[in-house]
């Protein structure tokens, strides 16, 4: 079940589930912008092709909040606001981890270099020939028995730039068996999950903050969620 977060008549954003994928790959399984369009089509009784634009993924394992473009017009707008960092696009992710990171709160610089082959990054304390600055900000915000919950502030949109920052200061997110996890989660995606996205809206340029609440099926998930909402 598709679960829409907003929408209007220029964007819709939706909560992705760990399994799905956000545009066509290799798999041949059916993506997320072809559920929203099969859902603008319904909608609205739209004849012919629905138009919908992907300037914003989210990497398979990870949940929370997509953004699709309903126009051309928005969806230049966003490409350009997403491609160039644009400071009038904020992206906040949770993730749970299973070490404590060094301090409760930290500003994270590596120099990160992707390897396309094994759909992997890598990162370094010094920049390296090809490699490029990836920069966040961390704080933790909730504790159970064995994990820690962190939130994410992207100042860089790398490849894979969350997994690998935080799996090189030793703290690996939860199920992410590629960047050092020693277990996998049930269902096979990782605890990391696109909790906000605040952005000027490419149309009204007016300022918009979307929410996605994390999948509560997962019982930890549920415990960090609900104390933080206590």
């Amino acid at each position: 079940m598709l679960e829409v977060l907003y929408e209007d008549n220029h964007i819709i954003a939706v909560n992705k589930k760990i399994s799905d994928i956000v545009q066509a790959d290799k798999t041949g399984d059916q993506p997320l912008s072809e559920e929203v369009k099969a859902y603008i089509k319904k909608k609205y009784n739209k004849p012919g092709d629905v138009f919908l634009g992907v300037p914003h993924r989210i990497d398979r394992p990870v949940s929370g909040v997509v953004l699709f473009a309903r126009t051309s017009k928005a969806l230049t707008r966003l490409n350009k606001m997403f491609q160039e960092h644009d400071e009038e696009i904020q992206k906040t992710y949770w993730a749970i981890v299973g070490t404590l990171p060094p301090e409760d709160s930290g500003h994270l610089e590596h120099y990160m270099i992707r390897d396309s082959e094994k759909n992997k990054s890598y990162a370094y304390e010094k920049e390296k020939k090809g490699s490029k600055k990836a920069i966040l900000e961390y704080k933790l915000i909730g504790r159970s028995q064995r994990y820690y919950l962190l939130e994410i502030k992207l100042l860089t949109g790398r490849h894979h730039q969350i997994r690998c920052q935080l799996a090189k200061i030793g703290c690996p997110i939860k199920g992410d068996l590629k960047y050092g996890f020693a277990r996998s989660n049930e269902g096979g995606g990782i605890s990391l999950h696109a909790r906000e996205i605040t952005f000027r809206h490419p149309v009204s340029q007016e300022m918009v903050t979307i929410n996605a609440t994390p999948p509560l099926h997962d019982t930890l998930w549920k415990e960090f969620y609900n104390n933080l909402e206590e």
